[in-house]
């Protein structure tokens, strides 16, 4: 607490804006010893500007009257208002632009609190964002609340400085929680196998992560494609040539041919990058999705990392590489 500056307003005195009014009331209020809060606002008919704001002490006020039954109420908050009269009150001065305040009460009809214990109280209770920042890196870092609340209190000369309780901090690392649960990309396609999985438990994904527990690779077959792939899967191809999205994310397609010579899809995965290790634990899923019948022919694009994976999970798969790709090739590097 800045002891050294007189916060105390005075009629007439002038703000540029409401908010320099609102932080005089509430450094007044934390030097003096009360809990402040804001209680009216008046907006123009015409322009919608604000002309008048009006800002109290916390105890302003008396509580209504509970209509609850006594008996069976269970939560009875003790009274804190005491209808104190302390107050500041500002309006508009058309001609500047500004803020004066017209109306001032200092007196109290209740006792104040010490220098010592008035950070606790809400109104004065502030988390900043570098103070949020650090909590989040000590978060990280594993190390405890308790532990994280009793170094930033050291740091900030005392926790009457710190403008944070734990209770506060607890809150806020429990609401960042709470977001972080808000489904992103990836939430969202997982809710989405789920709901698949109700409609239909035929339908099988598999979820590759990294040492961090991030997703990489997501595999996924439904009962459409394994009905056609007991049918139309002696032949079949796998193709990573697409890219998904602005991360340009690898899209591999198992596709092959129905007996009207129509495309039909046996799985799909989406990948993290193309390694020799990660086409091993994609052909890996789909042999386990399909109860480890494996193609009796398969075509590629000349990936040579599937080509190894190919060689030590399919060993008894005839190989080919697909004209389309050889065609690509050929123009690229040969100016076919």
């Amino acid at each position: 607490m800045n002891t050294q500056t007189n916060w105390t307003p005075q009629v007439d005195m002038e703000f540029n804006t409401l908010e320099d009014a609102w932080k005089q009331w509430i450094n007044y209020g934390k030097q003096m010893g009360f809990g402040v809060r804001k209680k009216f606002i008046n907006k123009s008919n015409l322009d919608g500007k604000v002309i008048s704001r009006g800002f109290v002490c916390c105890k302003e006020g008396v509580r209504g009257v509970d209509k609850r039954d006594y008996l069976y109420s269970t939560r009875c908050r003790d009274e804190i208002k005491t209808n104190c009269h302390a107050r500041l009150y500002a309006s508009l001065v058309r001609e500047t632009g500004k803020y004066k305040v017209y109306d001032f009460v200092a007196e109290h009809n209740h006792i104040l609190h010490l220098e010592e214990t008035v950070h606790m109280m809400r109104s004065h209770q502030q988390m900043s964002e570098v103070q949020a920042f650090a909590i989040d890196l000590a978060c990280a870092s594993g190390v405890t609340p308790k532990a994280t609340h009793a170094l930033m209190s050291r740091e900030a000369g005392g926790r009457a400085n710190l403008r944070y309780t734990k209770l506060d901090q607890k809150n806020y690392l429990r609401t960042r929680r709470q977001k972080n649960l808000i489904y992103g990309e990836a939430g969202c396609l997982l809710k989405y196998f789920q709901d698949q999985i109700a409609k239909n438990p035929s339908f099988q994904y598999a979820v590759q992560l990294d040492g961090e527990e991030q997703i990489t690779n997501i595999f996924l077959v439904d009962a459409r494609m394994i009905i056609d792939y007991a049918y139309f899967g002696d032949v079949m191809t796998c193709d990573t040539t697409f890219g998904t999205n602005k991360e340009l994310r690898p899209l591999g397609v198992f596709t092959g041919f129905n007996h009207h010579r129509g495309i039909v899809i046996f799985g799909a995965a989406l990948l993290y990058n193309e390694t020799t290790e990660l086409f091993k634990c994609l052909f890996d899923c789909f042999l386990d999705a399909y109860a480890g019948k494996k193609p009796k022919t398969i075509f590629t694009d000349q990936d040579a990392a599937m080509v190894k994976a190919l060689r030590e999970m399919m060993p008894n798969t005839w190989h080919g590489l697909c004209t389309w790709h050889k065609m690509q090739n050929g123009i690229k590097h040969l100016g076919i």
